[in-house]
C-alpha cells in the first residue's frame, strides 16, 4: 500500500515539475514575441520622416506619425485593440501599456545618449530615432509560477544611407 502511495506522490511531483517547465517555455516564447513586436514598432516609428523638414534638408521624424505607426505595429503584432487590450486570438490576457515613447530629433546633438534610470535603460543614437518601453504581463496557464511581467525596451534610428 505504501508503494502505491509513493507512486502517486512521485507522479504528482513529476507532473508539477513538468508543468513548471512548460510554463517557463511559454513565458520565454511570450517574451520573444513581445520583444519582436517592440522592435518592429520602434523601427516602423523611426521611418516616419517629417516631409516638410526634409524639404528644407533637415532629417527629422514626425512625432505624431511615429506614435501612430508604433501603436499600429504593436496592435497588429500583439493582437491588441486601440486601447491596448488583447483581442480574441491574442496570446496575451492583460492590457499592454506603452510606458515610454520618445522621439529624439535633429534638435539634439548626435551621438545622443538616452538614459532612463526608472527602467535601467541606456542607448546611444547617432541619428534621429525612437525609444520605446512597453509593459507586458505573461498570462500564466497553470498557475504554478508567480506572475511574470516585463518592461520590454526597444530603440531604432533613422539612417540616412
Amino acid at each position: 500500500m505504501y508503494k502505491l502511495l509513493l507512486i502517486v506522490v512521485m507522479m504528482s511531483i513529476w507532473l508539477s515539475v513538468h508543468l513548471l517547465q512548460v510554463e517557463e517555455e511559454l513565458a520565454m516564447q511570450t517574451l520573444f514575441q513581445g520583444k519582436h513586436a517592440v522592435n518592429r514598432a520602434a523601427h516602423a516609428a523611426a521611418q516616419q520622416v517629417d516631409a516638410a523638414a526634409l524639404s528644407e534638408g533637415i532629417l527629422r521624424l514626425s512625432p505624431e506619425a511615429a506614435a501612430d505607426e508604433a501603436a499600429l505595429y504593436l496592435q497588429r503584432n500583439l493582437l491588441l485593440d486601440e486601447s491596448g487590450e488583447p483581442v480574441a486570438g491574442s496570446f496575451l490576457k492583460e492590457r499592454v501599456e506603452v510606458e515610454v515613447f520618445e522621439v529624439v530629433n535633429a534638435d539634439e546633438m548626435f551621438p545622443y545618449t538616452y538614459r532612463n534610470t526608472a527602467y535601467d535603460y541606456e542607448v546611444t543614437l547617432h541619428h534621429p530615432g525612437v525609444i520605446l518601453i512597453v509593459h507586458i504581463m505573461y498570462p500564466r496557464g497553470f498557475q504554478i509560477m508567480e506572475p511574470i511581467e516585463w518592461h520590454i525596451k526597444g530603440a531604432a534610428e533613422l539612417t540616412s544611407g
